[in-house]
């Protein structure tokens, strides 16, 4: 095993941090352009942060073991889906102790259950799951549309695409009327990971073969149950999040919840380097630019766009950052 350890000094996935310049650039983007421009709450920020860490470890697991998960968006509105159906069908009956932590399980089923596909696919046929996680977001949003719009349907709600309210029992608590229990489980879930990842056996395994599958393969390791098992538990939280989403902010079910979340989720890990505690930084980040990106919009009277225009703006100074740790890097090799 000592072989591999050397094996993985030269994976992606032993890449270094973001240079402090990239970090002070999204942090002056964040802090000197969009925060004092309009009134952002900290809970309002704390709270839209918690899906874009939930979806940013979905793409962190992953990507030790060498592999892109795009679906991140897909994931989520399936968990969505999945939490919803629990919801309409036992609010009534169960109480809250019991209904939320089996709505959470619901939810990781569901996000689950939408990347086995493309981790099936990427065992049987060697299908590149970059592809296929993204083009089922695609899908997912038919489904949505399909169950607000046919069976879930609220007959009292004025013909408008939603399911019925959720009763209390399916509402996640919360301290005063924003913030909620969601907050801590994304926080705990990145520690979580950063603790399997970094400091258990499994994680190493998934260092190895995200460095090198055929080493890991001559370890002893098996690789395609490393690869599945680490898919399935990205999208697992990424379908927590569409959990979180439905019984701690919307309380219903309706097209258009946290859309492009996910991709967000996917920059906030790519920010990082997939590293599990720094996605939460990286989310606060990012959560605080689409707050206020939101208020400008109302405020300012600004496109929807602006938000956009703003993490675009924090994409270009980490390129430019890691442009010039690159070349730092290759100035010190040359005798």
């Amino acid at each position: 095993m000592s072989a591999l350890r050397v094996v993985l000094t030269w994976g992606p996935v032993r890449a270094r941090a973001v240079a402090p310049l990239a970090w002070l650039g999204c942090l002056a983007v964040a802090l000197l352009v969009v925060l004092p421009a309009v009134d952002v709450r900290p809970v309002n920020v704390l709270v839209r942060a918690t899906p874009f860490v939930l979806t940013g470890l979905a793409v962190a697991i992953p990507a030790r073991a060498g592999l892109v998960n795009i679906g991140g968006e897909g994931q989520l509105m399936l968990g969505m889906v999945f939490a919803t159906a629990g919801a309409l069908a036992l609010d009534d009956d169960l109480p809250r102790g019991l209904l939320l932590p089996l709505l959470a399980v619901l939810g990781m089923l569901g996000g689950a259950a939408w990347a086995s596909v493309p981790a099936v696919l990427r065992l049987a046929v060697n299908a590149n799951e970059a592809l296929t996680t993204l083009l089922l977001n695609f899908v997912a949003p038919s489904i949505v549309a399909y169950l607000v719009n046919g069976p879930w349907k609220d007959p009292h709600g004025f013909n408008v695409p939603l399911t019925r309210a959720f009763l209390p029992s399916a509402r996640l608590p919360g301290v005063g009327s924003y913030l909620h229990l969601g907050v801590a489980l994304a926080t705990l879930a990145a520690v979580l990971a950063w603790v399997v990842l970094d400091r258990s056996r499994w994680g190493f395994r998934l260092q190895v073969v995200g460095a090198n599958q055929r080493a890991a393969a001559r370890a002893g390791i098996p690789v395609g149950r490393t690869m599945l098992i680490a898919l399935l538990v990205g999208a697992a939280l990424a379908g927590l999040a569409g959990m979180i989403e439905v019984t701690g902010v919307e309380g219903v079910l309706r097209p258009g919840i946290a859309v492009g979340f996910g991709y967000i989720g996917f920059l906030a890990s790519w920010l990082v380097d997939h590293r599990p505690l720094q996605v939460i930084a990286a989310g606060l980040v990012l959560g605080a630019i689409s707050v206020g990106g939101d208020s400008l919009q109302i405020d300012a009277g600004l496109p929807s766009t602006s938000v956009y225009t703003l993490m675009a703006i924090v994409v270009i100074i980490a390129l430019f950052a890691r442009g010039r740790v690159s070349r730092s890097r290759s100035r010190a090799r040359v005798p």
